[in-house]
């Protein structure tokens, strides 16, 4: 099952981290199980959720309170964590 991750699909938190959402792996966990995150419209509460490109996330930054939402079309997956330039890469965002 290892095989097919990072090349079928990607953990979420895992693919937050590499977008470069926040500075920790555990940070970016800690993100999506606040709720604060929509797959494909679907709330979603576990980090471990499988990423597909193509997926579309919704991102409340700062809480659903605070009205900061990003909306994410996924257009790659990560191979590693590399450069803020490398991160705007795997994603597109949508207004």
């Amino acid at each position: 099952m290892a095989e097919t991750e990072d090349r079928d699909w990607q953990r979420l938190d895992k693919w937050l981290w590499c977008a470069r959402v926040a500075k920790t792996r555990a940070e970016c966990s800690r993100f999506v199980e606040r709720g604060t995150v929509r797959l494909n419209r679907q709330p979603v509460d576990k980090p471990h959720a499988k990423l597909r490109p193509g997926d579309v996330l919704t991102l409340a930054f700062g809480g659903p309170e605070r009205g900061m939402v990003r909306i994410w079309r996924v257009l790659a997956l990560a191979e590693r964590r590399g450069p803020a330039s490398e991160a705007r890469g795997l994603y597109e965002e949508i207004s």
